[in-house]
């Protein structure tokens, strides 16, 4: 009798059934909801079964002075919890001070409302919400005969102190910013925005790091549907880990391969704010001192929280310069690249004798010296970030002197080559944003060789291109390139200069805010003679 032959399986049907076995282990898991149990080592067995042997959960157990002398079980985790709250205010209470209860007062409700001298006291019967909240630093007391658990609000980890922002660094302005601890960072916003329609939704992102991240906005400003679709792609993000707010910004974007940001970074509660107030929100993720606002255009990526404190010259004058300064990075090595290769009869005589001159020795072609100086400045740059504070901004500098002399020495490139390299890197670090001068460095690879091959037609064309891709770019459904396309007058008060704040009585309107109105429009009164 002949076998059958079985035909083995493929590694991606292994894979897809190996992946629907853990979804059904996953769902089982989530529909059993343990509850406590009355008997108090069943808890405790229960706690240690899931925790494990860890050496940092510290637990203790004690007699509440009740009339039947109940036993009790606290738990923490140490460097989590304050350790301080939890003698002074938990443990003194329960066992130094005399105190009795009727039997028919409910033991637990009586820890909560006699007892125990925190702000924070919550009972729950759901082991889930138990363990979640020990794991955030809380601490928690299980009571013998008694089917609640005691959820305590201790929390009180190590964190650094509220300090200046190391990549918005500010003339004048705010010297504070954002550190790694949430609630911190809540605060310095509630403390400089100090309206009743302030929210904070919170939300828990991440399987395994149950990550807390807050979603702040005013009620009354921002767009409804704006708001739903940013509190619908939160709750859509499904991963084991979020340790940085990068990780939500990949998950909410709407093009994940545009090099342009659709969501602005901030280390500076002064700039939330000021997003705020514009119709925008703001997301803050536990552990990261880096805030994300949405929705984002393209100019306020050149925008920066001094522009609003200066006079409006000033700002004005400043942003002019941030913006030429981005054309200038974007295009300068691709134009130089086409007129030397492609148009040198566009360039005048004797700039054209001196560029020939510097280029006698060289033996690369125009394209290869630009990758050859870029290359070299990204991998400098790249060396000094990593480097420590004190050495990197040295290695920079000296670094680029070093090899560029060396190189126009040796006949490597040419000297006027250097300089475009070196004007192309000084406007790329006027941008205040560094995840927009990221991608206007990305962007000028494509630039340069597409001037190598077409000259000053390929070189419009790739810029054709980047254009039309920021035309159709949305973010949350706002027009990147607002309000440039489409058009609106009104909003070009704030674009590419700023007038005077008493001119700027609406709020932007490709947001959509319910309320538009920012200030009642006054006329400037004559001086009474």
């Amino acid at each position: 009798m002949k076998k059958s032959f079985i035909r083995p399986k493929k590694t991606r049907e292994l894979r897809a059934q190996r992946r629907l076995t853990q979804q059904s282990e996953q769902k089982l898991q989530e529909k059993v909801h343990v509850q406590v149990y009355a008997d108090l080592d069943k808890n405790v067995a229960f706690l240690k079964k899931i925790l494990g042997k860890s050496g940092d959960i510290i637990s203790r157990r004690f007699i509440i002075p009740h009339e039947s002398n109940r036993e009790a079980v606290l738990f923490y985790i140490d460097g989590m919890a304050d350790s301080q709250v939890i003698d002074d205010f938990i443990l003194h209470s329960l066992t130094v001070e005399p105190a009795k209860v009727e039997e028919t007062y409910d033991i637990a409700k009586w820890l909560k409302d006699r007892l125990i001298h925190v702000g924070e006291v919550t009972l729950t019967t759901e082991m889930k919400k138990i363990v979640a909240a020990l794991l955030f630093g809380d601490t928690i007391i299980f009571i013998d005969q008694c089917e609640q658990g005691v959820v305590i609000g201790t929390k009180g980890w190590e964190h650094r102190s509220v300090s200046e922002p190391n990549t918005e660094a500010v003339v004048r302005g705010s010297r504070e910013g954002f550190i790694e601890n949430m609630r911190t960072n809540t605060a310095l916003i509630r403390r400089r925005l100090q309206d009743p329609d302030l929210r904070f939704d919170s939300f828990t992102v991440g399987k395994r790091t149950k990550t807390h991240i807050c979603l702040a906005y005013v009620k009354g400003i921002i767009n409804a549907d704006t708001l739903s679709l940013i509190r619908k792609r939160i709750e859509n993000i499904d991963i084991d880990g979020v340790l940085e707010s990068g990780y939500v910004e990949e998950f909410i974007e709407d093009n994940t391969w545009s090099p342009f940001p659709q969501l602005q970074a901030t280390e500076r509660p002064d700039s939330v704010v000021a997003h705020l107030l514009e119709g925008k929100a703001a997301i803050i993720v536990d552990g990261t001192p880096f805030a994300l606002v949405l929705p984002a255009v393209f100019s306020q990526f050149y925008y920066s929280p001094e522009d609003y404190y200066n006079r409006f010259l000033i700002a004005s004058l400043v942003r002019l310069i941030r913006f030429i300064s981005f054309f200038i990075a974007l295009l300068l090595p691709a134009l130089y690249i086409a007129f030397v290769s492609f148009h040198t009869e566009m360039i005048p005589s004797k700039l054209a004798i001196a560029i020939a001159a510097g280029r006698a020795t060289v033996p690369f072609s125009t394209l290869i010296e630009a990758l050859l100086m870029e290359f070299s400045v990204e991998i400098l740059r790249e060396a000094s970030i990593r480097l420590p504070g004190p050495i990197g901004p040295t290695i920079g500098i000296v670094g680029a002197l070093v090899i560029g002399d060396a190189a126009v020495s040796a006949g490597i490139v040419s000297p006027l080559m250097v300089i475009v390299v070196a004007l192309t890197t000084i406007g790329s670090y006027t941008n205040p944003n560094y995840g927009a001068a990221t991608a206007v460095r990305m962007l000028r690879f494509p630039l340069m060789i597409a001037a190598a091959i077409a000259g000053l037609y390929g070189t419009m064309f790739a810029l054709l291109i980047i254009v039309l891709h920021l035309v159709k770019l949305k973010s949350f459904g706002v027009p990147y390139l607002a309000p440039l396309s489409p058009l609106k007058l009104s909003d070009m008060k704030d674009s590419i200069v700023r007038v005077p704040w008493k001119w700027m009585n609406v709020r932007p309107k490709p947001f959509k805010t319910v309320n538009e109105l920012r200030q009642e429009q006054t006329e400037p009164q004559e001086e009474k003679r």
